[in-house]
């Protein structure tokens, strides 16, 4: 099995003792990963302290592109991070969203006003993170129509076609994940809330035998296949399936 790994929830006022702490473990394993950068964060519940905060790049966005340049990927993740509906979307893991459920012409300007805060500070995508994994169909036409050409979502074992868009699905169950021997899936990671004894865990993870964790550079060059009518229902009803596991769980 072949993993990449995504990092949600990048901003300036995050928390970056956290964050650092696991990117320790990525570069000693020589793992690049997505990051989805939220360009105007407004989300409370994603700001870390002032004490987890002291060791924040001086310069944020010199420090994605530097990122960048050593093989890192991004992804526009949203515009505020603001969950303003009660939507699930196309792909049901949440029942809220900060697009699902808007007009077209609302998400096409959110999008592209996104998209242009990170081109003003030289970052440049053409991939997109959805919060709380919740789109539409208005999300995908106003994604295409502000020159995007991907998103990080969905579930399968190769990326695939839809809606004249790129699909780089995400692992439905780690643990069932690892154990696979042939495929490709995303690891999704929100350091903002990792604890120090999770981090051990992570590191087991990254030294799981049968396991080759690639760049997500790399996983973007896998071929994808169509994707038709029967393998969206089939992954709508996963994605609402593992609402109700976690909702039951809690």
């Amino acid at each position: 099995m072949k993993i990449a790994v995504r990092l949600d929830d990048i901003t300036p006022d995050m928390d970056w003792q956290r964050f650092f702490r696991f990117k320790a473990l990525l570069d000693q394993y020589q793992v690049k990963p997505l990051i989805g950068v939220v360009p105007d964060n407004r989300d409370e519940n994603l700001r870390g302290s002032s004490e987890s905060r002291k060791d924040a790049p001086a310069d944020f966005y010199a420090y994605i592109r530097g990122l960048q340049e050593e093989g890192w990927s991004v992804a526009l993740h949203g515009m505020n991070h603001v969950y303003s509906t009660k939507k699930g979307g196309l792909f049901p893991l949440n029942d809220f969203s900060e697009y699902a459920g808007k007009p077209y012409e609302e998400q096409k300007e959110m999008i592209a006003r996104g998209k242009q805060i990170l081109e003003e500070h030289g970052v440049r995508t053409d991939l997109f993170m959805a919060p709380a994994h919740s789109y539409d169909r208005n999300t995908l036409r106003a994604l295409k129509e502000n020159g995007f050409q991907a998103l990080t979502d969905g579930f399968g074992e190769q990326p695939y076609l839809w809606q004249g868009l790129t699909f780089y699905p995400i692992s439905f169950r780690l643990s069932d994940t690892l154990k696979k021997k042939k495929g490709y899936s995303t690891m999704v990671v929100h350091t903002g809330t990792i604890q120090e004894e999770e981090l051990a865990g992570y590191e087991k993870r990254f030294q799981a035998e049968g396991v080759t964790w690639i760049s997500y550079e790399e996983y973007r060059k896998v071929p994808a296949v169509k994707r038709g009518f029967p393998g969206r229902i089939r992954e709508y009803l996963m994605a609402r399936a593992k609402f109700l596991l976690v909702r039951l769980h809690h």
